[in-house]
């Protein structure tokens, strides 16, 4: 890493990932800047808006990073996302069933 982004990016343990960058002094990830600003559409303005710990200088720090890493990052999300959906697959959420048994059994939500 370039000096200029160690300032501003540093490296965490991760039982998923081994490690995962963040913004420096944080527990945002690189991955959640990516996130809202590219997918979300949210400028680096309106996120150091939501979270007034950051600077802007942290934004594109972590952008710059993701930027430089771009494989590599992907691949961290690939596998989250795969944890993720499998954590779901053994752990189904019980909600909908309870909803549907209730259905079924005659019951309403209504009073």
């Amino acid at each position: 890493m370039s000096p200029v982004i160690t300032q501003h990016i540093e490296m965490m343990p991760s039982a998923l990932h081994g490690e995962k960058a963040v913004i420096a002094g944080t527990r945002i990830r690189v991955m959640d800047v990516y996130t809202w600003h590219v997918e979300m559409g949210k400028s680096a303005q309106q996120i150091v808006e939501e979270f007034p710990h950051l600077k802007l200088a942290d934004i594109y720090a972590a952008m710059t990073y993701y930027w430089d890493n771009e494989e590599y990052m992907k691949e961290q999300m690939n596998r989250e996302n795969k944890a993720a959906e499998e954590a779901t697959n053994q752990n189904p959420p019980k909600l909908p069933e309870a909803i549907k048994r209730r259905k079924t059994d005659g019951n309403s939500f209504s009073s």
